[in-house]
């Protein structure tokens, strides 16, 4: 099991979000401000000095002040003031891109940038939001829900199918859980990918020293993360990164970034797993500015939900949807296309 533990909590009845964490042996003096930015989603270290200057940050059970530097098996506990829970939901009158709906589910393409569900730091502007306000009644996810059969990350552009229904829901839940629905990514990676195609396994889990990221593990006795599977195909290569497609057989968070990190191809320009700095190519100082400018044009993750398919809940057609690759990205491409063929000339 990791050996750091995360407590977070909405309690209905309170105003606050709470986290608490062990902190590893082994652990290097840090200041807690410092510590806390690599295991809180969304917190910037101003909200976290804040918490601590309001006396809300805890450790072993005393508070403590920003600059306190944490020590192994240190107990943090951190208590954040948030929105009230019953107005976490609260009906958006936000523009969906809808690509196809009928009486029992609708197939969105999301754009980069929009979180799929509230939770810590995002209380508005998600998709829940928009779809409460356009869609009434919709189903609860075993999460309490509306609506969501699976997600995307917050800065991955494209397609997710939405239930109406309740049978909808849990015929489409079934599917994902069954691995038996279509989902393609295109992404752009870090470095040459040796092989045209490959199979990527490996247990998905939370890594034991950054609670906002996820690693594979590959020591199948300690029973760590869920199983996880990913095909990937090479559909183009552009000189320092390379273009592939990726088929998720399972759904793990972070799956895509997790796995092709694993391999040593990172995606391009994803900042939590380190994909935001240059990680081949030249020491050039042309090459440099190069780079920043696509990260410029691309300032997020390069990866889309390209391909959905699903079997309709009560038609029992296999239904497959595209979805263009957008402009962030496909400019990007273009710039990586047009230097990988003037480096070869």
């Amino acid at each position: 099991m990791p050996n750091i533990s995360d407590i977070s909590d909405q309690d209905e009845n309170e105003l606050y979000e709470h986290h608490a964490f062990r902190v590893v042996a082994g652990q290097q003096a840090l200041r807690i401000d410092k510590y806390l930015m690599n295991f809180i989603e969304n917190a910037t270290r101003n909200k976290i000095q804040a918490a601590a200057k309001d006396g809300s940050i805890f450790v072993n059970n005393v508070p403590v002040k920003s600059n306190y530097k944490v020590k192994p098996n240190d107990y943090i506990t951190v208590k954040f003031e948030h929105p009230p829970h019953e107005n976490l939901l609260i009906a958006e009158d936000i523009p969906i891109d809808v690509v196809y709906e009928d009486d029992d589910l609708l197939v969105v393409n999301k754009p980069a940038g929009m979180v799929v569900h509230p939770g810590h730091g995002n209380y508005s502007g998600t998709l829940i939001n928009a779809l409460i306000f356009h869609f009434e009644n919709l189903p609860n996810n075993s999460s309490e829900r509306p609506g969501l059969v699976h997600r995307i990350d917050k800065d991955t552009s494209g397609l997710l199918v939405v239930a109406k229904t309740e049978l909808a829901m849990a015929h489409l839940s079934n599917q994902f859980a069954k691995k038996t629905s279509e989902r393609e990514y295109i992404a752009i990676v870090w470095g040459n990918v040796e092989d045209e195609e490959g199979t990527i396994e490996g247990n998905i889990g939370r890594h034991p020293k950054n609670r906002l990221q996820n690693t594979v593990f590959l020591d199948d006795e300690d029973e760590q993360g869920k199983p996880a599977v990913t095909h990937y195909k090479v559909l183009e290569r552009l000189g320092y990164v390379t273009l592939v497609t990726c088929k998720l057989e399972t759904g793990r968070t972070h799956q895509i970034r997790v796995h092709m990190k694993h391999i040593g191809h990172t995606l391009f320009n994803d900042e939590r797993y380190g994909g935001e700095r240059i990680l081949k190519g030249t020491t050039f100082t042309k090459y440099k500015q190069f780079v920043d400018n696509c990260f410029k044009i691309l300032p997020r993750q390069a990866l889309h939900a390209k391909t959905l398919g699903f079997v309709h809940p009560t038609t029992n057609e296999f239904m497959r949807f595209e979805s263009e690759v957008p402009d962030d990205m496909t400019q990007c491409i273009e710039k990586w296309r047009h230097y990988a063929k003037h480096a070869k000339d």
